[in-house]
């Protein structure tokens, strides 16, 4: 794989690291609707377990937050490394 396959694979990896903290995000904004739903009705075993929910999935959303900071910071210091500039990157898009 020569260094414009591999970085075009870089990115395309964060571009789903990305989808996957959208798709984190609007589960948080899920849970938030059923605690706000539940208000009215004071169920308190969905409390609960809608609560351990969150914590979960707010965790797995500070995770995800990391992953695509580092994974960031790769797909840059590779860029970087192997002196890929935008022009050539504007030039593959064009051609494809």
């Amino acid at each position: 794989m020569d260094k414009i396959e591999k970085f075009k694979s870089l990115e395309k990896i964060l571009r789903e690291i990305e989808d996957l903290k959208n798709s984190e995000t609007a589960v948080i904004k899920k849970i938030g609707q059923i605690e706000t739903e539940n208000m009215n009705i004071n169920d308190q075993a969905l409390e609960k377990s809608i609560s351990s929910i969150y914590d979960g999935a707010y965790k797995n959303l500070e995770n995800i937050e990391g992953l695509h900071n580092t994974f960031t910071e790769t797909v840059s210091d590779f860029k970087s490394k192997n002196n890929i500039t935008d022009e050539m990157l504007m030039e593959l898009r064009e051609g494809n």
